[in-house]
């Protein structure tokens, strides 16, 4: 596995554009929220009956997908976790939030196409290929290098 470093370096290879950046600093934290409000749509009837989960906490898509991609950023470093359990437990509560005032599944799927068009302008005016048709695992960088370089780190 790549450190967190080679990871960031190949990342911003593709993210140079500063119109390009902008635009992912607003489109990679609406993905990933709506990737969360998909997730808690999912009817947990196979989490509660079929798996018997019992605890109100694990019958939700979101916080099972979370603690298990929770493995990748530990294994990057313990702290990139923890930033993204705070934002996984920030995009939950908000779309829980957002449930009580709309549909969250059709609200999740406009926030995801509308953020995904603007991802792929922004990979237009940069004129590179997003970095996850070259391998997966920068669906889940992307998020972590918003963090890192909106709080100057990277």
């Amino acid at each position: 596995m790549r450190t967190a470093k080679e990871y960031f370096d190949e990342y911003a290879l593709s993210h140079q554009n500063k119109t390009n950046q902008t635009i992912h600093y607003i489109c990679v934290p609406l993905i990933f929220f709506s990737i969360i409000g998909l997730l808690m749509s999912i009817p947990n009837v196979i989490l509660e009956n079929i798996l018997n989960l019992s605890n109100p906490l694990l019958e939700n898509w979101a916080v099972v997908i979370g603690l298990i991609i929770s493995i990748f950023y530990i294994r990057l470093e313990f702290w990139y976790a923890m930033e993204m359990l705070f934002v996984i437990l920030v995009c939950i509560v908000g779309n829980f939030w957002l449930s009580n005032q709309v549909n969250l599944l059709y609200t999740s799927i406009i926030i995801f196409v509308v953020a995904w068009i603007g991802q792929f302008y922004g990979h237009k005016i940069e004129g590179a290929k997003p970095s996850f048709l070259k391998d997966l695992e920068f669906l889940l960088i992307g998020p972590l290098w918003v963090i890192q370089k909106l709080g100057k780190k990277k």
